[in-house]
């Protein structure tokens, strides 16, 4: 069973904890983490993209010139597709780009993030992160401590002076523990885990 040692948020060592092998001890599966992150990025897609065809276009009502004797090409919409100003032929309308994927790969994937992070050497655990006021110097100092520079901080619950004091820092996001998705694990380069977020996180991720 992998343990790691526990730190308050002045990087003290106060203890070890111990992870569940079952989570933290997974083998990274690529595969698993690039079915998990693609789904993730096609659901948050908006599918806005949306244009009209010819019978969507306004005008045209009118046969633009007589069909013979012109000398010039049969015509009958100026708001044909092949002229200027006309319907798209096969153009994207609104649609979801969202599909389901199984609640296994989800969780399967989660847990070869976490353990890819435990391999590299890049998991902190802190017994708790806490801020008098909403600060972002204050914060910015707990980060130095820790010698984060680029960190997904991931607590325990709503921590409402820690999230608005990170908001405006670029290369940190806090995230309460019912939000940890594969996608943002993989996007920041540190993980720092509070010890009660790592409590609720493993019987949820257990097989």
């Amino acid at each position: 069973m992998p343990a790691l040692d526990l730190y308050d948020q002045e990087r003290k060592k106060i203890g070890q904890v111990e992870l569940s092998e079952e989570v933290f001890g997974a083998e990274p599966k690529s595969r698993l983490l690039y079915e998990a992150v693609k789904w993730q990025l096609a659901c948050r897609r908006s599918g806005s993209a949306s244009t009209k065809n010819r019978a969507q276009v306004r005008g045209g009502g009118r046969k633009p010139w007589r069909q013979k004797g012109t000398g010039r090409a049969r015509t009958g919409s100026i708001r044909s597709p092949l002229r200027r100003g006309g319907g798209v032929i096969f153009g994207p309308t609104p649609r979801s780009y969202a599909y389901p994927l199984p609640k296994k790969v989800r969780k399967a994937a989660l847990r070869s993030a976490l353990a890819l992070k435990l391999s590299q050497g890049k998991l902190m655990i802190v017994d708790k992160l806490e801020l008098a006021e909403i600060k972002t110097s204050s914060f910015l100092e707990i980060l130095r401590s820790l010698e984060l520079t680029d960190a997904l901080i991931v607590t325990e619950g709503k921590n409402f002076n820690l999230e608005r004091s990170a908001r405006n820092l670029p290369g940190f996001k806090v995230l309460r523990w019912e939000g940890l998705n594969t996608y943002d694990l993989l996007k920041y380069e540190q993980l720092l885990l509070t010890r009660e977020s790592v409590e609720k996180i493993t019987p949820q991720l257990s097989k």
